[in-house]
């Protein structure tokens, strides 16, 4: 686990990892996914939220297909 904290967004950018951020509980972090994409969901991007715990992929955005 992450010692900032045990969710983890991260945006990454035509491949490339630009941002991340811990939070202790999943719900603040959940609240935080409209906003990354709000500010950030362009074309290109991936934001991911990942509890770190275990490594389970709890959201990604935009949908896999």
């Amino acid at each position: 686990m992450d010692d900032e904290g045990r969710y983890r967004l991260t945006l990454t950018l035509d491949g490339r990892q630009v941002m991340r951020g811990w939070w202790a509980g999943e719900t603040a972090a959940r609240d935080q996914i409209p906003v990354w994409v709000r500010d950030w969901g362009v074309e290109g991007a991936v934001i991911t939220l990942v509890d770190t715990a275990d490594g389970t992929v709890i959201h990604r955005w935009p949908d896999e297909e």
